[in-house]
């Protein structure tokens, strides 16, 4: 999941020059909208998905046209804050709408069969969380290099101004990158839920965690994002078993400071070489 988000601070910042500091918000966007569509509004849980990721994909939109268009137009970095303020709009609103009260997902069957490993009990579900995760890097990877849209982002990421002459419509393209960093909130969202339980404010620490994560696998390179993930999650939770809980947190975000004080571009970025 940390990869699956942090794969969504890639593609902004590939094609834009900004991340979207919102994208734990959405991912609680995800698992909240899909909750009320198929607990609260009993709609078939296909809909109920469907729906929540659409509503994803608009938050993100409405993130790039209201929080980062207006400053990244005038050359201005305060779309970083409007981000994270719309974040937090996001999560007040939520937490008027929805309720304050932590609410558990339904069980299904991929959450209740599972099989063990040593004294390892593993549900299919948590099977499925990196299969989809690796599955939507490997499709993003063949949309850039196969798909129309695909290739007008990488001319865009290596030259704006020349991707525009050549008839690229760079703006549609940035809004298309923001709408799908909110569609992999929302999957990530989506897939989380039924493994925590639903609030508000489920979506914060995540969203930390998954910006760590970009920074440490080099932002600008989508595998080392996914890897990043993976070791990180995998840190995480030997921490946890190894120490307890109290000390998660500590022990992953100091790995984090030491890997990038060695490692400034993250363990698979490169340095940015400009031509002068």
């Amino acid at each position: 999941m940390y990869g699956l988000l942090a794969l969504g601070f890639y593609i902004t910042y590939a094609v834009s020059s900004t991340v979207n500091f919102a994208q734990g918000s959405t991912m609680m966007l995800g698992a909240v909208t899909a909750f009320t569509l198929g607990v609260g509004w009993n709609w078939p849980w296909p809909l109920a998905i469907a729906g929540a990721l659409a509503v994803c994909a608009a938050w993100g939109v409405i993130v790039e046209r209201i929080g980062v268009r207006p400053f990244a137009r005038r050359g201005s970095d305060l779309w970083l804050m409007a981000t994270v303020a719309l974040g937090l709009v996001l999560e007040n609103v939520v937490l008027f709408t929805f309720g304050k009260d932590p609410r558990g997902m339904p069980a299904f069957r991929l959450m209740e069969e599972a099989f063990t490993v040593g004294e390892l009990r593993i549900s299919w579900l948590q099977i499925l969380i990196p299969a989809i995760g690796l599955a939507i890097a490997v499709a993003l990877h063949l949309v850039t290099r196969g798909t129309r849209l695909g290739k007008s982002m990488l001319a865009i990421v290596q030259n704006p101004d020349a991707a525009r002459l050549m008839g690229i419509n760079v703006r549609g393209a940035i809004v298309a990158a923001y709408a799908i960093s909110g569609l992999f909130a929302g999957v990530a969202g989506l897939l989380i839920a039924p493994l925590f339980t639903v609030s508000s404010t489920m979506g914060t620490l995540f969203g930390i965690k998954a910006f760590a994560v970009a920074i440490l696998g080099g932002i600008t390179n989508p595998w080392g994002v996914v890897v990043a993930g993976l070791l990180y999650g995998t840190a995480e939770a030997l921490v946890t078993a190894g120490f307890g809980s109290t000390y998660t947190q500590i022990v992953t975000f100091s790995l984090v400071i030491v890997a990038l004080a060695f490692r400034p571009h993250g363990l698979f970025g490169r340095a940015e070489v400009k031509k002068v």
